[in-house]
């Protein structure tokens, strides 16, 4: 049976003996009628956020209980908990200007992103470098780790494991850095070390440019 079968035909086709009442005639109709609607085509659990543009070694997302195996060109989903595995790194795209790179043995959880309004991510442990372009509007961004709360007013900068210490350098922009309590405010060529988790961020110094190299290397750059 078609879309352009009459209803004519499907009347035709019902049979008559055996039908008991009017209501079992139009219990008929109905079953005729409905085979000739399309199925509607199941709406897609979550829109995704974001994608995989580079990926070097191996990388997965965790998404509800699923254990995922990233490629370039993959879907990132709202709660995706990213994971690069030794000696790998991979960059992902939010939106079309907003991009973090991940090194190796990290985990980055996408908290939220909405494009132009704001984002929220949870670097649960490894290295980062989060890039903008400079021309484009700037999302609020924020950036939970163990170690305190990244507000990103910049545009490139780097946070993970640097010189034995939790790490965070801006090469272009200003970023607030928050935690204990205590906050600092970085500019373009400066960084900050914050010793362990629950220890407040050091004095803002301007970083050696071989720590710098050292940090961006360590994500793959």
């Amino acid at each position: 049976m078609t879309m352009e079968t009459p209803i004519s035909d499907i009347l035709r086709n019902i049979p008559i003996r055996g039908i008991a009442n009017r209501r079992d005639v139009l219990a008929l109709l109905a079953g005729a009628v409905a085979a000739l609607l399309p199925v509607a085509r199941p709406a897609r659990a979550a829109d995704a956020i974001g994608t995989v543009t580079t990926l070097r070694g191996s990388a997965t997302a965790l998404r509800n209980s699923d254990l995922l195996d990233l490629s370039i060109g993959a879907d990132l989903m709202l709660k995706d908990l990213v994971k690069t595995a030794e000696s790998s790194s991979t960059t992902l795209l939010f939106g079309d200007h907003t991009s973090i790179r991940l090194g190796d043995r990290t985990e980055l959880m996408i908290d939220s992103f909405l494009l132009n309004t704001q984002g929220s991510f949870d670097l649960m442990q490894g290295a980062m470098v989060f890039e903008r372009p400079e021309n484009v509007p700037k999302t609020p961004v924020t950036i939970k780790t163990v170690f305190g709360q990244l507000g990103v007013r910049g545009t490139r900068f780097f946070a993970g494991p640097s010189a034995g210490v939790f790490g965070v350098f801006v090469e272009r922009g200003l970023l607030e850095v928050s935690a204990a309590g205590v906050e600092r405010t970085l500019q373009a060529g400066e960084g900050v070390d914050i010793q362990e988790p629950g220890s407040e961020p050091g004095q803002v110094t301007r970083w050696a440019p071989e720590r710098i190299r050292q940090a961006f290397e360590s994500v793959g750059l």
